[in-house]
């Protein structure tokens, strides 16, 4: 058994696969090319105030023109991005939101018009589309300069204007706000000076600058014109009174003078210092005059810029160090790293251009000798070790050095004056004291040193006049050893004599000094006044005790500067008996020479009080 298919059904089969295979081949729906969201085209606008958007496909007149693409079909359509969804919702005109050529105006903006936008650009083969985000502040979201300035939410329009020139102000979107306005649009200008922190409105009475129309004149351009200009424009549209602010800086620029750039670093004969190894920078500075136009500066090496050597031992930094009514003083470093002589070779030059001059100088360039550093540091180190050696030694063996200082450069004074004894020795008449004297004293001074040594109890004759005796005794000696103990020198006594004999015998200019050796401890109080005014003048040497004893002890090394130099030592017997022969002989004569060169004990005794 065969089927049969009726022919009307296959001529409906037919018909309809034709159908479906035209409706196939018509053109569908081109692709949109997404351009992400513009963060250059963000739009701030003040709530309340007229602001427009300005589709950024068209900021490229080279790629989008508005004229060329409304001629090959293109259409510009606005759209919003729901906050929260992906939806686009498309914007239609209306009494508040219009659409201009390019831009989206908004007469007023609102607090809920923040969010993202969209525009795109489309015809039946291509699309193209860009988003930007527009925000809408409230008066108190802006920070204002001064109270009397108005509240600006757009950066700032700079201007430039020569000094002693004249230039016109336009308010920003001023004229595109009187093409939609239905009347002609006022304008208000207010100044912030740029020093002064004051403002100031026009109209005002000089005629330096004046308000036409919707721009401000200024005929000759001032420093103290520099500033924020404010313009707010008032306009009406469809019966509604809109306004927005714009802000102009302007500032003042040198007018007159040469406009060619100039080399201010390195001068003609300037030498850049380096140093082998190291790294090496050699510094351009220049003054570009003001100029409207673009300028240049860079370094090259035999002819060729560092960009182009593209070596990494050489690199440059640029900044700018100062900008003066539009001069500005630009630097240059190249930095050479790790410089080497061969590097002496090249020629480094610095270079620079504007639209009215080029200049270049060469920079000039000498190798330093690098000192030796090694071996100064190890002459100074042992220089510096020595040193701290010698301070050390003589702080600890100062009285040694002395001492043999004194034995070699020294002068024995028994070639130069005519005394009979090295030393006299005063003391307190008690036991202690006395035993000290006798038992060590005299006998390391006599026996050990070879000193000449006087004691009035030993050496005095029987009979004599004790205050003659004891001037006469001092006067001939050379030193006066005074052993200084709680009970010495009370008043009248023998030792008080001896004291002020001594005293007085070093204030008249003689030969004789005192000398006190410090037996034991005491107090300055219970010092005689004799001792107390003459005590910065007199050396002291301590004894103490045990420590003291031995003949290498820094006592009897203090002791031995301080006594007469003595070359060559006497017998301690011999010694006596000479010094006791030449006392019996010569006391009487010597009594009354005494008494003819010094003063009388009365006349010592009011010189010391």
């Amino acid at each position: 058994m065969t089927s049969s298919i009726p022919p009307l059904l296959v001529l409906l089969l037919v018909l309809g696969s034709q159908t479906a295979l035209s409706q196939s081949s018509e053109p569908s729906e081109p692709m949109c090319y997404d351009w992400g969201e513009s963060s250059e085209a963000a739009v701030h606008v003040l709530v309340g105030q007229s602001g427009f958007l300005s589709c950024p496909l068209f900021s490229h007149p080279s790629v989008y023109n508005y004229s060329s693409t409304q001629s090959t079909g293109h259409n510009l359509f606005w759209y919003r991005v729901l906050e929260g969804h992906d939806l686009e919702q498309p914007i239609t005109n209306s009494a508040r939101l219009s659409k201009d050529r390019e831009r989206l105006w908004l007469q007023p903006a609102n607090a809920n018009d923040t969010g993202q936008y969209i525009c795109m650009i489309r015809n039946k083969t291509s699309c193209s589309k860009i988003a930007m985000r527009l925000t809408v502040l409230r008066p108190e979201d802006v920070a204002h300069r001064n109270s009397c300035a108005p509240a600006v939410a757009v950066a700032a329009t700079h201007k430039e204007i020569p000094f002693q020139n004249g230039e016109v102000l336009d308010c920003p979107d001023a004229q595109e706000a009187a093409k939609m306005a239905d009347s002609t649009p006022t304008v208000t200008w207010v100044h912030l000076g740029l020093r002064s922190k004051k403002c100031l409105q026009f109209p005002i009475r000089a005629p330096e600058r004046q308000v036409k129309g919707l721009s401000l004149q200024v005929h000759i351009m001032m420093e103290f014109f520099q500033g924020l200009y404010f313009c707010s424009v008032q306009y009406q549209r469809k019966g509604r009174a809109l306004t927005f602010t714009r802000v102009i800086n302007v500032t003042a620029v040198n007018s007159v003078g040469s406009k060619e750039p100039t080399i201010l670093q390195p001068t003609k004969d300037y030498v850049f210092n380096v140093k082998q190894g190291e790294e090496a920078s050699l510094v351009c500075t220049a003054l570009f005059p003001y100029l409207n136009s673009p300028w240049e500066m860079w370094w090259s090496i035999d002819g060729k810029t560092v960009e182009q050597l593209n070596d990494p031992r050489f690199t440059k930094t640029a900044s700018q160090l100062k900008l003066d009514y539009g001069d500005r003083t630009e630097q240059s470093i190249l930095v050479i790293d790790d410089f080497q002589p061969e590097d002496l070779n090249h020629e480094f030059n610095c270079s620079v251009k504007n639209a009215l001059g080029h200049r270049t100088r060469r920079a000039l360039i000498k190798l330093e000798t690098p000192l030796p550093s090694l071996e100064l540091g190890c002459g100074l180190g042992v220089t510096l070790f020595l040193m701290l050696i010698l301070f050390v030694v003589y702080h600890v063996f100062w009285l040694e050095l002395l001492l043999i200082y004194r034995s070699w450069f020294g002068t024995d004074e028994r070639h130069t004056d005519d005394k009979e004894f090295d030393v006299y020795i005063s003391y307190a008449r008690n036991s202690e004291e006395e035993q000290f004297v006798l038992s060590t004293l005299r006998t390391v001074l006599e026996n050990d040193l070879g000193y000449s040594v006087c004691i009035f109890d030993r050496d005095s004759l029987p009979g004599g006049t004790i205050t003659d005796e004891t001037l006469g005794f001092v006067a001939r000696s050379r030193r006066l050893l005074v052993v200084i103990s709680p009970g010495y020198a009370s008043q009248g006594s023998q030792a008080l004599l001896e004291l002020k004999a001594g005293i007085d015998g070093m204030a008249l200019g003689g030969h004789l000094r005192v000398i006190l050796v410090q037996y034991r401890p005491l107090k300055r109080q219970v010092w005689v006044k004799e001792l107390r005014r003459a005590r910065v003048a007199l050396a002291l040497v301590r004894w103490q005790g045990e420590k003291s004893k031995d003949l290498t002890s820094r006592f009897w090394k203090r002791l031995r500067v301080e006594l007469p130099l003595q070359r060559k030592s006497v017998g301690m017997e011999g010694g006596k008996d000479l010094m006791r022969m030449s006392s019996q002989n010569s006391t009487s004569s010597q009594t009354g020479l005494i008494s003819q060169t010094t003063k009388s004990p009365e006349t010592v005794y009011n010189y010391a009080a």
